[in-house]
């Protein structure tokens, strides 16, 4: 009742939505950096939203199913999934699979995001530490061991085979898909920067930078002057805070930040950002734009309205039915024949 990893990828690891409940003992939240894909893959396969997942950044694995069968779902990419020995069938992403007792596959280089799920029907059957399955590798718990996956590994899961039923994709994918600049709230350390160095944050791009991970993405772009030092008494952080140590460039914080720290805040991304925040890749621009706290609550209530939408919008996968008009199929009956 389990999958084995046969070739690992680049540091997969297993997600939920986190330990948020842990940070005045120091223990991070840690949790999917895009919880918005990680929830439509466990609709996707009927699982609960915030069931443990496998999150996948860069380079996916090669896995082998060793149950009677699974159901999976790949999102937050629109890479395929490889079917190996099958003369190189794929399977889209952001859609639910069957795969049976011994098949293989493989999920490759993510090339057009940051961060990619694969959920599978049931979750992991592994033990949680603080209410989360949540890997955070640093401090060696959660998951599998503590740890991104390695070759040979075999994940236990909690379901041994599936019913047979319809499967289901995303239909209306392009709704989630928000572009333009990453939105902010200033503060709590605000008063630490010069007037300029803010007006040059808000006009100007900044890059990410190959130095980023799971804890935070370094950006590269015009300096942040300080007003007043970069050291304050430690404080507490949230994901999305975006730190400038001494050397200027900003430092947005994601899901494994550390739960204080010792450099000045200038802002922080609201949470309906957050998973878009996520998806971000090195090489990639970003913008940042400034709003309301109104504004931010406003967006969080518009933001899940919006993935429950995409949820509710599921429509049947299967090849050989046309999902909508089969929903709006009825029978003749005597009369109408």
């Amino acid at each position: 009742m389990s999958i084995r990893i046969l070739e690992p990828g680049f540091n997969v690891t297993i997600q939920d939505l986190g330990r948020a409940s842990f940070q005045h003992l120091g223990v991070p939240v840690s949790g999917a950096v895009s919880p918005v894909a990680l929830k439509l893959g466990n609709a996707l396969v009927g699982n609960n939203l915030g069931v443990a997942c496998l999150e996948i950044r860069l380079i996916g694995p090669t896995m082998e199913v060793l149950c009677d069968a699974i159901r999976v779902a790949l999102t937050g990419t629109n890479i395929e999934i490889e079917l190996i020995g099958e003369n190189g069938r794929c399977q889209p992403a952001n859609q639910s699979l069957v795969l049976k007792k011994g098949q293989k596959f493989k999920i490759g280089s993510i090339s057009d995001s940051g961060s990619a799920y694969l959920a599978i029907e049931g979750g992991f059957r592994l033990p949680e530490v603080y209410g989360s399955l949540s890997t955070y590798v640093r401090g060696s718990i959660g998951g599998f061991s503590g740890k991104a996956l390695e070759q040979g590994d075999e994940i236990p899961l909690n379901s041994r085979n599936v019913e047979d039923r319809g499967e289901l994709r995303v239909s209306n994918l392009s709704e989630l898909e928000e572009n333009g600049p990453l939105r902010i709230i200033f503060g709590p350390q605000k008063n630490f920067f010069k007037e300029e160095s803010i007006r040059n944050f808000l006009a100007s791009p900044y890059l990410i930078t190959r130095d980023a991970d799971r804890m935070g993405m370094r950006l590269d772009g015009p300096v942040l002057k300080h007003e007043r030092g970069y050291n304050i008494v430690s404080d507490g952080i949230v994901t999305g805070a975006i730190q400038v140590p001494g050397t200027g460039q900003p430092i947005i914080l994601l899901a494994d930040h550390q739960t204080t720290g010792g450099y000045p805040k200038m802002a922080t991304v609201i949470s309906a950002d957050i998973s878009r925040m996520g998806r971000l890749r090195p090489g990639d621009t970003v913008k940042f734009i400034e709003v309301t706290a109104d504004e931010a609550e406003k967006a969080r209530f518009e933001h899940e309205k919006m993935v429950l939408s995409a949820i509710s919008g599921f429509v049947n996968a299967d090849p050989w039915l046309d999902a909508v008009s089969y929903t709006h199929l009825t029978l003749p009956t005597n009369r109408e024949v």
